[in-house]
C-alpha cells in the first residue's frame, strides 16, 4: 500500500506549446475533439458537472421537452 501511495504523490509535468496542442486538436476527429473538449470542462469546472447532474436529475424525473416541442414553429434553414 505505502508503494501506491508514493506513486500518487508523484508529479509528472509535461510541456506542451499552444501551437503543438493546436496541432493535436486539428488532426482528432469532431467527436473526438467534443469529447476532449467535454473532458477538459469536466476537469477544469465544477459548474460544468453540476449542470450535468441537474440534467440528468431531470431527464430521471421527466423534466424534459422534445425536440419537436422546443423548435416548434421555428425556422430550420
Amino acid at each position: 500500500m505505502s508503494n501506491i501511495k508514493e506513486l500518487s504523490e508523484v508529479e509528472v509535468k509535461v510541456v506542451l506549446s499552444v501551437k503543438d496542442l493546436v496541432t493535436a486538436l486539428q488532426g482528432l476527429s469532431d467527436e473526438d475533439k467534443e469529447s476532449f473538449i467535454e473532458n477538459l470542462l469536466a476537469a477544469t469546472s465544477q459548474e460544468y458537472l453540476e449542470s450535468i447532474k441537474e440534467a440528468r436529475k431531470d431527464y430521471k424525473e421527466g423534466r424534459t421537452v422534445s425536440y419537436e416541442e422546443l423548435f416548434k414553429g421555428r425556422v430550420q434553414p
